[in-house]
Formats: structure tokens, sequence, C-alpha cells
């Protein structure tokens, strides 16, 4: 199927006094926004909110968040990245993550990366399509807080 092109795409980046913006888009979240944990989020100078817009209204977004190192310096991770099925297969997603990477670029950060499972080819696809390399094998560990 053909790659649609998107006519015009906004993507703004959310600050925080915009948490009403974040709830304007919780349709594209995988549950419920919290209000504590928004304010949180917006209110790091680390952590990142990106909304792409059709015509004023939430189409997708990326999140993300800079780590830093001693060893190593800063660099960026994108937590999560979400396009609204209608608009999928249009690069929304990989304007989002261009947008991205031109923020840890001008935030100082000398790479960016994301975790993903290794089986999920759209979001390799979409990654690769925004300039990412070939994925690496990794395992993620969790512990229930």
């Amino acid at each position: 199927m053909p790659v649609a092109e998107l006519p015009a795409l906004q993507i703004q980046r959310i600050g925080p006094t915009d948490t009403h913006l974040v709830e304007r888009a919780v349709m594209l979240f995988d549950r419920a926004v919290d209000a504590d944990a928004t304010q949180r989020f917006l209110a790091s100078d680390t952590h990142h909110l990106l909304v792409a817009s059709i015509g004023g209204e939430p189409v997708g977004f990326v999140t993300g968040v800079e780590t830093i190192h001693p060893d190593k310096g800063a660099e960026m991770m994108i937590y999560e990245l979400g396009v609204a099925p209608m608009h999928r297969r249009r690069r929304v997603g990989t304007n989002l993550v261009d947008a991205l990477r031109r923020l840890a670029r001008k935030r100082g950060c000398y790479g960016m990366w994301v975790p993903i499972d290794a089986g999920d080819t759209i979001a390799i696809a979409t990654y690769r399509a925004g300039g990412a390399g070939a994925p690496e094998h990794a395992a993620v560990m969790t512990w229930e807080l």
C-alpha cells in the first residue's frame, strides 16, 4: 500500500502550561492520562512531548526522555510513539521521530535510541524511515514496584 502524504501536519512541543493540550490528545495514549503524572512529566526540562495535529486535531505524539551518564554525555530515548489508527502509514510517526531527533540534536544529545519489540515490524519500519540503524537484539528486564 502506498504511503499517503499529509496535508498541513503541525508538530508542537507541549510545555508545562499546556496540560489542556494533553487532555485533547487523550485518545492517542494507551490509557487515561493522570493529571499529576502529566504535570511532573511536562515540568521536567529533560522530558519532551511533541504532538502532531491536522487542522487543530491531535493525530499523533512522541515522548522523549534525555538520559545522561558521566562517561557518555546526554542521549535521547524515545519513550513512546502513538499515531491515531486512521493516520497511520501517512508519515505522521516518521515526522514525529524526525522532530524529536532535531530537538535532541539542538539540546546537545549525541544520539537517540528506542526500545522496541523485535517482532514489531511496523515500529521497526517507522524508525528506519526516520533514520535509525538496524535493530540490535536486546532484552528488557522489569520490576513491579
